[in-house]
């Protein structure tokens, strides 16, 4: 028999019914003061996260779910959203004409730290 990884979780049944409504609640709230939704990659450069939230925070240092590509690159997992949101807005130059950017996600964030009790491996952030 197969089992999830350790820190995983299936989401199903009644329980899937209330995380829609939660994301549901927060697409709302957030559309409402005129904010886009953004959809980021799951996967990303380690840089992003070196560079983005500092390579020696324990997030970088010890958490993050990073592996050599086939190509040499090292990309990881995304441990948060904020530093994959800068580089989207960078690279996708979001930011000419300059003007009020307003943006949301709501996905999963991978952390590779053992799991404490009432924590998990994956989790949503928005």
């Amino acid at each position: 028999m197969y089992k999830k990884v350790k820190g995983f979780r299936d989401i199903y049944g009644l329980e899937s019914r209330y995380w829609q409504k939660v994301e549901k609640v927060f697409k709302e709230t957030f559309q409402t003061f005129n904010y886009q939704e953004f959809f980021l990659p799951v996967l990303e450069k380690v840089e992003v996260f070196d560079r983005g939230i500092g390579a020696s925070t324990d997030i970088v240092e010890k958490e993050m779910f990073a592996f050599e590509d086939r190509d040499g690159s090292y990309v990881a997992l995304r441990p948060e959203g904020t530093a994959s949101i800068v580089r989207a807005y960078v690279e996708n130059k979001l930011y000419n004409p300059p003007s009020v950017s307003k943006y949301y996600y709501i996905g999963p964030m991978f952390r590779r730290e053992r799991p404490q009790k009432g924590r998990f491996r994956q989790f949503t952030q928005a």
